[in-house]
């Protein structure tokens, strides 16, 4: 498989696999969500089950010629948590591979998504947000984490990001992905108690602990993407300013970056929850159609298609 470079190329790929996802959509009336779903019907990857608001999603005419791929869910109560709920009992009866958030209050969903006994997040296992960005300055896909979960990372839960997105990057014919440890310059210090840990995680993937990939850090985000710029500083790094990975140490950076980069730099993203027994689209209100839609086809390839 050749590595998936752009977003026209990730829908392409899930096309040419034919194979079929079910959706399960948590209250997802609102017109971006309705709009990113019909996009996934129409490109032939998906079908849908709608978990609560379904008088007003079955409003929608232009949804009448999906009508065999759509099941509608009537919620066991009659609140947003009950249809959240119930959509959690579909991932958990093998009856839907993926789950994504409408118009329902992020923690509604992640109350369900989280619930020790009836959730979707396995014991022991560390749950972060990745996103996927195409940015027009690059010429590639640029994975970083966490922008809406993670407020400070232990060692472990960031050994879990380098994980996670290792594994998204082969299952994107990346053979080799370079992931970067972000910080404000190059240099370890005390004071930044994170960038004393980068020299443990990089020996870990140098010991094949996570496969084939390639960890340096500490590296700001300029010498991480651009080599010009890695060479005029005298830093030699094997992520040569090509990295695919961007972890940063915080949410405070990673949502700042997130922010700048889809305000101010053009770019699409898309994102998703990751340690739970399946992939959760988890949009923020501010996403768009678009951003939604590819969310939903980065959440495909979680699933390994």
């Amino acid at each position: 498989m050749n590595s998936i470079q752009n977003f026209s190329a990730l829908v392409d790929h899930l096309k040419a696999n034919e194979k079929k996802l079910r959706i399960a959509v948590v209250c997802g009336s609102d017109e971006s969500t309705l709009t990113a779903v019909e996009r996934a019907l129409s490109e032939g990857f998906a079908e849908v089950i709608f978990s609560g608001h379904t008088e007003r999603i079955q409003q929608r005419e232009s949804l009448a010629q999906y009508a065999d791929l759509i099941t509608y869910v009537v919620p066991t109560g009659e609140t947003d948590a009950d249809a959240a709920k119930d959509a959690v009992q579909l991932v958990r009866n093998g009856e839907a591979d993926i789950l994504m958030k409408g118009l329902v209050n992020t923690d509604v969903l992640l109350r369900a998504v989280l619930n020790k006994e009836e959730g979707l997040l396995p014991r022991g296992k560390v749950l972060t947000h990745v996103t996927l960005a195409q940015l027009p300055q690059l010429d590639h896909l640029l994975f970083f984490t966490d922008v809406a979960v993670m407020p400070y990372p232990t060692q472990e839960q960031r050994a879990a990001q380098i994980e996670y997105t290792t594994n998204l990057c082969h299952a994107m014919g990346i053979e080799c992905p370079k992931i970067s440890l972000i910080h404000c310059s190059e240099k370890v210090s005390d004071k930044f108690p994170h960038t004393v840990g980068y020299a443990e995680l990089k020996e870990r993937a140098a010991a094949g602990e996570w496969g084939k990939v390639i960890v340096d850090g500490p590296l700001d985000v300029r010498t991480s993407l651009d080599a010009e710029t890695l060479h005029t500083k005298g830093i030699v790094s094997p992520l040569e300013g090509k990295a695919d990975v961007l972890v940063f140490p915080d949410i405070e950076a990673g949502n700042a970056f997130y922010k700048t980069i889809t305000l101010l730099c053009g770019g699409d993203v898309a994102g998703m929850l990751c340690g739970t027994v399946c992939p959760v689209v988890l949009p923020s209100r501010g996403d768009s159609a678009s951003d939604k839609f590819y969310s939903l086809a980065f959440a495909a390839i979680g699933c390994g298609v």
